[in-house]
């Protein structure tokens, strides 16, 4: 199997609403999202994409909702209380259906990208030693 990478970065601010550690604070990341695309059982040739068409998927899909918002949990009303008040100022956010762990963000990431290529992994980095990987298992 054939398979290709492509990183992009992004910058972006949390909470984890009723976290235990520190993290239950306002903070941000510099975001490392690495994206892994295999070519299709079906598919002959010697390229999976081309590496500009997916440059261009991430910065549609990851980099504009992401880069320099605040990254929320729509089911925690005290985050969708912060979003609503940073929304009024006309600042950035962009809300998930969970909350914004690295693991949750690789999930949500890969699910937005199965529908336009044929993404095996997305790896989610928090930062240099920390990174959390949504991989497909097949059906």
């Amino acid at each position: 199997m054939l398979t290709v990478r492509k990183t992009c970065h992004f910058h972006a601010a949390h909470i984890l609403d009723g976290h235990a550690g520190e993290c239950c604070n306002l903070h941000g990341h510099t975001y490392r999202v690495t994206v892994e695309v295999a070519q299709r059982n079906d598919e002959k040739g010697d390229m999976v994409i081309d590496f500009h068409d997916l440059k261009k998927l991430l910065a549609e899909f990851v980099e504009a909702p992401f880069d320099h918002a605040f990254i929320y949990d729509s089911t925690s009303s005290s985050e969708s209380e912060i979003a609503g008040f940073l929304q009024q100022r006309k600042m950035k956010t962009a809300s998930l259906p969970y909350r914004s762990t690295a693991e949750n963000m690789a999930r949500y990431i890969f699910q937005l990208l199965r529908k336009e290529i044929n993404v095996i992994a997305v790896r989610v980095h928090e930062s240099d030693d920390s990174s959390a990987e949504y991989r497909y298992q097949g059906e």
